[in-house]
């Protein structure tokens, strides 16, 4: 969500002074969202294993019933992604990146640091802060990564992969240290720990001020107070009025008849959304009418991903723990060391994924990012036939091998490295620039319903059973992700190229303006800018 219409120099860093090549700046970065992720996925080891977990054991739970943990993990892990869009508003209208890092990471710290207390308000407490927290920090560090480099710095893509490293060593690091101290010695130190982490990421952070005094700052109020506010248009273009009305009468129908005053205020949100979208699709050209079109399908990829990928921190957290035979020899491995499989996969396949899809590119075959978004959705679906083997060895033995969860993982990871770095990349080059940002923003509110979808599948698996919810993910997402790749033709069409856009940079200290032709190489013909300008309605 945070503004991409930062002034960024066009050859080299905009911290000066580097450190093994890279500017500085970023190693500081580094290790802020490397705490960050410790503690969220830290907490996302323990959450329902400790909702769960009986009120009267020796590391005592709230002892909920498994629909109600599936539940409120659903909820929390979407209000967490869905909070990048405030998070973004407030760095971009107000207090910029930097600042909005900081008090996103204090929120965080105190969220932890309540939630270390043993008590029912500590705990909402304690989820709400932590949600506030993460909405201001997660989509505006990224944002400053990229403000340390200018648009022709070829060491950009490799700063971005140091930091996508750093975001899973975090991971990997809380699911044994955060999953073992909660696990085995208690949950709430395990909260606590979790926000030790992020204290210490705090630190690293301000320690670095010196080297990111360019990146990231407040914006200027003159500019921001001239910018268009999409909320009031949707009032005054006629189309965009009705589609919100519409889906915020169905918000008030499930809220009244359906009983559901939680999914009523969802989809009343989701009706400014619908809203804003077509005040944005009647002032767009043709051309960019089409691709917002496009946008809007991959982000019901994105909900159908992570919907089944996020069945890690939930439904499999819980399978883990209760059906499966996790001795090795005499040491049991604690439940939540499996929520470090994913990132510890990353780390090991990441550039095998990457030299994979180059050598499939230089054979002339298909590599746009639609199609690797549906091969990941297929990739991810084929790890849930291990978890059906699992199911049906617990049901035959009483209990399952450790193998079946590692298999399931490392697919769901291979799925997650075939359509996760190319998804966010896909919208941003889609959408038209003066959108980008709250584009963004809506791609994560995207990866929040996925998780929403993720809790209620888990919800549904009480009833159902593990097994239905395994294999109808796998038939499902291999159906889905075939029926993209028979479509991708004209899908690709409504895109107009934009993957093959090949922009030049004019002017150094220019931010993303482009020449004032540019040529689609995909179609083979060439678009003068004006031209695009002129086809608007």
């Amino acid at each position: 969500m945070a503004s991409s219409q930062q002034p960024l120099s066009s050859s080299s860093s905009v911290s000066p002074g580097t450190f093994f090549g890279q500017p500085k700046g970023l190693f500081f970065l580094f290790f802020t969202e490397m705490w960050e992720r410790f503690s969220y996925y830290g907490m996302r080891a323990i959450l329902v294993l400790f909702l769960v977990s009986s009120t009267t054991g020796e590391n005592p739970g709230f002892g909920w019933t498994e629909l109600d943990a599936y539940a409120l993990y659903g909820w929390y892990t979407m209000f967490v992604y869905v909070a990048s869009i405030p998070g973004g508003i407030i760095a971009d209208k107000f207090l910029g990146q930097k600042k909005t890092v900081i008090l996103g990471g204090l929120l965080l710290c105190l969220g932890h640091g309540i939630l270390a207390v043993q008590a029912p308000w500590a705990f909402y407490t304690g989820l709400v802060l932590i949600v506030l927290g993460v909405g201001g920090l997660k989509p505006n560090i990224s944002t400053m990564v990229g403000g340390l480099y200018g648009r022709k710095d070829g060491r950009r893509d490799m700063g971005f992969y140091i930091f996508y490293m750093g975001i899973n060593l975090g991971a990997l690091l809380a699911g044994v240290i955060v999953g073992t101290v909660g696990e085995r010695i208690g949950w709430h130190y395990g909260f606590g720990l979790a926000g030790i982490g992020m204290v210490l990421g705090q630190l690293v952070f301000m320690s670095g001020q010196k080297h990111l005094k360019e990146v990231g700052n407040a914006p200027d109020k003159s500019a921001v107070s001239n910018e268009p506010n999409f909320f009031l248009e949707i009032f005054r273009q006629r189309n965009a009025l009705l589609w919100t009305a519409i889906v915020a009468l169905a918000g008030v129908a499930t809220w009244v008849f359906g009983g559901s005053w939680a999914y009523g205020l969802l989809i009343i949100g989701l009706s400014l959304a619908v809203g804003v979208f077509f005040v944005f699709f009647n002032e767009s050209n043709p051309v960019e009418r089409d691709q917002l079109l496009v946008i809007v399908l991959s982000f019901v990829m994105i909900i159908v991903f992570w919907g089944a990928f996020e069945q890690a921190g939930g439904l499999m957290n819980v399978y883990a723990q209760e059906k499966t035979d996790r001795m090795l020899g005499s040491f049991e491995v604690p439940a939540t060391w499996f929520q470090s499989a994913n990132s510890m996969y990353i780390l090991i396949f990441a550039t095998i994924v990457g030299s994979f899809w180059a050598w499939w590119g230089r054979k002339g075959r298909e590599t746009s990012s639609l199609f690797k978004m549906a091969v990941g959705i297929i990739i991810t679906a084929v790890g849930f036939l291990f978890m059906v083997g699992a199911v049906r060895q617990y049901e035959a033995q009483g209990a399952s091998a450790m193998y079946w969860l590692m298999l399931a993982y490392m697919f769901h990871t291979l799925g997650e490295l075939c359509l996760s770095p190319v998804a966010l990349s896909f919208v941003t080059k889609l959408s038209p620039q003066r959108y980008v940002a709250f584009m963004m923003g809506a791609y994560f509110a995207a990866t929040g319903l996925g998780n929403k979808v993720a809790g209620s599948l888990g919800e549904l698996s009480t009833e159902a059973g593990e097994y239905a919810i395994f294999l109808g993910i796998f038939i499902f997402c291999v159906i889905f992700g075939l029926l993209m790749i028979a479509v991708l033709k004209p899908l690709k069409r409504l895109a107009h190229g934009a993957e093959d856009l090949q922009p030049s940079v004019v002017g150094d200290n220019e931010g993303y303006e482009v020449e004032e032709t540019l040529h689609l190489e995909g179609d083979g013909e060439t678009i003068s800018y004006d031209e695009l300008k002129r086809s608007k309605k």
